[in-house]
């Protein structure tokens, strides 16, 4: 099957592309890179490079019918990853987010690509509360990040035929080690912190739930998806991760302390209650897709996080500045003039890698 991969050169992407040609897929890339200064983890063995494979560089937006001929299915990563990028502009949020996801499908349908797997979100429910929810629970996103997920899922929908197949892939919150790290990840954050200062730091009150799941195994949900009957994928939409992987954010804190030697909990000073809280049931995808099996725990993570900051002597203005801090680095790309305010470079030589970390 020939796949183009949307965002392949992000946190997630850089992870799913080599489990896909291991595979057997034949893969094609298409990404604006916007990260392309933030490559984490140079000569450190247990982080993978990059994957070298064929590829459009071209942001979302200018995607045109003929880029998308002659492949069987995309799967979809590409566009703003998180809320703090979600509310430094709305609008552009859902320009990059929704209409330009939406748009990505309805090109895809007419050049006749037969597959449209996308990288959804549990945030699509919000402030859903401590039951577990299913993928038929209601929709309660609270940031424009969330909205816009749950946009592209209703209008994907309405563009399912025999001919073209949607499937919706809600994502756990990510944790993990990748080449183009995130550090704005519950898990990851809180191990960085510990590994970096000795000192857990919680933004909130810890009380929160949150349902976490490893990039290998949100890639693993991707191939089940592509490997899988299209009768039993067709528009459907599936919570990506285990049952027994919600945990409150207190629960996360405490696995970090118990992997990270000499290091405390400490809560923020104005810590409260986030708004964002939900739990999440996956039974559905374990039931209807077995190629789907995690291998990735909590703990398991926390561990490959910990050696993986420790041999690239993370610091803490590594994490919390503009090198990984996704927020920072692109505001710091615009006022250098290397992006314009709509996040489009602005010519091609701002291309130029820099050193990694």
């Amino acid at each position: 099957m020939r796949v183009l991969v949307t965002g392949h050169k992000g946190y997630i992407g850089t992870i799913m592309v080599p489990m896909l040609l291991e595979a057997g897929f034949d893969v094609v890339g298409l990404d604006s890179d916007l990260y392309r200064n933030s490559t984490f983890g140079k000569d450190i063995e247990s982080v993978p490079e990059i994957a070298e494979v064929p590829e459009i560089n071209l942001d979302i937006r200018d995607v045109d019918v003929h880029d998308l001929a002659g492949f069987e299915a995309i799967i979809h990563l590409a566009g703003l990853s998180n809320d703090p990028l979600g509310n430094l502009n709305p609008d552009l949020t859902f320009e990059i987010n929704h209409r330009a996801s939406v748009r990505l499908a309805q090109l895809a349908k007419e050049a006749g690509v037969e597959r449209f797997v996308f990288s959804s979100s549990c945030s699509n429910y919000g402030a859903g509360g401590d039951d577990l929810i299913d993928e038929n629970g209601a929709f309660n996103p609270v940031t424009p990040y969330g909205r816009s997920k749950v946009r592209v899922e209703q209008d994907v929908s309405r563009l399912a035929d025999d001919d073209f197949s949607p499937t919706f892939l809600r994502n756990a919150t990510a944790f993990g080690v990748s080449p183009r790290l995130r550090f704005d990840l519950v898990l990851n954050n809180l191990v960085a912190w510990a590994c970096t200062t000795g000192r857990i730091f919680i933004k909130s009150d810890g009380t929160p739930w949150r349902p976490i799941v490893h990039i290998a195994d949100i890639s693993r949900a991707f191939i089940a998806v592509l490997n899988a009957p299209r009768e039993k994928v067709h528009n459907e939409a599936f919570n990506v991760g285990r049952n027994e992987d919600n945990y409150r954010i207190r629960d996360i804190a405490n696995i970090v302390r118990d992997v990270v030697p000499n290091c405390e909990i400490e809560y923020a000073k104005d810590a409260g209650p986030d708004k964002r809280n939900y739990r999440v049931d996956s039974s559905k995808i374990q039931r209807v897709l077995p190629g789907f099996q995690p291998q990735w725990t909590a703990r398991k993570g926390a561990e490959e996080l910990f050696h993986a900051f420790k041999n690239a002597g993370l610091t803490p203005d590594d994490f919390e500045g503009p090198k990984f801090k996704r927020i920072d680095h692109i505001k710091k790309l615009i006022h250098s003039q290397k992006l314009d305010e709509s996040l489009r470079w602005t010519v091609p030589q701002f291309a130029e890698l820099e050193e990694t970390v």
